[in-house]
């Protein structure tokens, strides 16, 4: 019987759609554990419920627990999945946002590069390196699906600090996959791709619709208002990236400039994206706590994680490939170090987990990564070295904030975040 723990389960949509998944494959559902780990009391009970409600879904005679005690979760586990956001939406998230304005830097998600991305990093890795020392002592053959973002620095420092296996997972690419399908007028399951990169910021090197190249025809392409500045990047680069357009407009210098209000409306950038969806996401769950108080159904489907995929492949040897982030240590990417953390196709089946070898990408795709892996590796640094200048020169090093501010002005905003966060992250020397 597979145990899967899940650390943050108070995320409960997002529980709520790998549990849905993990119940979903026959070989699971009467014999997984299902080990629920939250802080937060309260959004732990609804998880728990809604839990509870899949299993009945499923007919399921799948193990239900839920604990406040992060050692009781991992004890004995097959598979840890992470799902937290330390600090929360408030102070943390507002504070990664509402500090920079000041300073005239405005962002859009702020949840993997730039000040916001950095902060995050620094707040969260101690807390993935202490989950993963009680990993090594209660369940050291475990696997690691690793959720929570910034996903290559958050992967770069358990590697580097760690024996944990893991992984880390992302929706980018499969959904981004879905919507070309979509502005292509093609079935998504009959789009043939290869992609590869960082998180965030891999590309589709190859795009195949029944053996024949579609880039011509998404060139063509009128692009949505919501997705501007991936097209735009595409008219140039000539390749698509994985993750959103409001992501990419953060990750570069190009489309988010102080005084330059004509390229936020030009390319639709939404501005302060972030919070916003985070405010929704804390609506949609008293919505849903309040529909389970009353009795009334939520709905049950299939997500496009690929958590559960595998847990299945490994469980079965049924063999799944998809794109995870993992240390570059078989030089899968030839461009980049072997202790990057990179995004590669993966093979999981009874054996574990595969990365593919990729190879060389287009030499302006791999300088344009590189200008964000300088980034996540000082972040790294800073979080296991525990040294300040490394945060301010990851600061100066990204792509969006030193477009906009002086050498000066980033050092200033970051002593500000840094005593803004005060414990929330580790004293810095």
């Amino acid at each position: 019987m597979p145990k899967v723990a899940f650390i943050g389960a108070g995320s409960t949509v997002f529980a709520r759609n790998l549990t849905v998944d993990l119940l979903g494959f026959d070989a699971l559902r009467d014999t997984t554990e299902l080990a629920l780990m939250d802080i937060d009391e309260a959004r732990l009970r609804t998880s728990e419920a809604v839990a509870h409600r899949v299993a009945d879904h499923f007919g399921s005679r799948a193990s239900i627990s839920a604990t406040t005690d992060r050692r009781a979760a991992l004890d004995g586990a097959d598979y840890v999945v992470t799902m937290f956001q330390i600090g929360g939406y408030e102070p943390a998230t507002v504070t990664d946002f509402e500090v920079p304005k000041r300073f005239g830097l405005r962002q859009t998600i702020g949840d993997t590069l730039g000040v916001g991305g950095i902060m995050r990093g620094l707040r969260t890795i101690p807390v993935l390196l202490d989950l993963c020392t009680e990993m090594e002592e209660l369940c050291p053959d475990a696997l690691l699906l690793q959720y929570v973002n910034p996903m290559v620095s958050n992967c770069w420092a358990i590697a580097e600090a760690t024996s944990v296996r893991a992984v880390g997972l992302c929706h980018s690419v499969q959904h981004t996959a879905g919507q070309l399908a979509r502005d292509l007028g093609v079935p998504a399951e009959d789009l043939d791709y290869l992609c590869a990169g960082i998180n965030h910021v891999a590309f589709y090197l190859r795009l195949e619709h029944g053996g024949a190249d579609v880039y011509p025809r998404l060139q063509q392409v009128d692009p949505p208002d919501w997705n501007r500045v991936r097209y735009e990047l595409l008219r140039h680069f000539g390749y698509f990236v994985t993750e959103s357009s409001e992501h990419f407009a953060e990750y570069s210098p190009w489309f988010i400039k102080d005084g330059r209000d004509d390229l936020i409306e030009r390319f639709n950038v939404p501005l302060d994206e972030y919070p916003r969806r985070c405010e929704e996401q804390i609506e949609q769950w008293h919505a849903l706590r309040a529909r389970l108080e009353r009795g009334e159904d939520f709905e049950i489907r299939p997500s496009a994680e690929y958590g559960a995929r595998i847990v299945n492949a490994i469980e079965t040897g049924e063999p799944f490939t998809f794109n995870g982030n993992v240390p570059n240590t078989e030089l899968s990417l030839e461009d980049f170090a072997p202790e990057a953390v990179v995004e590669v196709p993966v093979v999981a089946d009874a054996d574990g987990l595969h990365p593919q070898h990729v190879g060389k990408l287009p030499p302006h795709l791999a300088a344009l990564i590189r200008t964000n892996l300088n980034v996540h590796e000082l972040v790294v640094r800073a979080a296991l070295d525990r040294r300040r200048e490394h945060v301010y020169h990851a600061a100066m090093l990204d792509p969006h904030t030193g477009a906009e501010l002086s050498l000066a002005e980033i050092r200033e905003l970051v002593d500000e975040l840094l005593d803004a966060h005060g414990k929330l992250i580790p004293e810095l020397a």
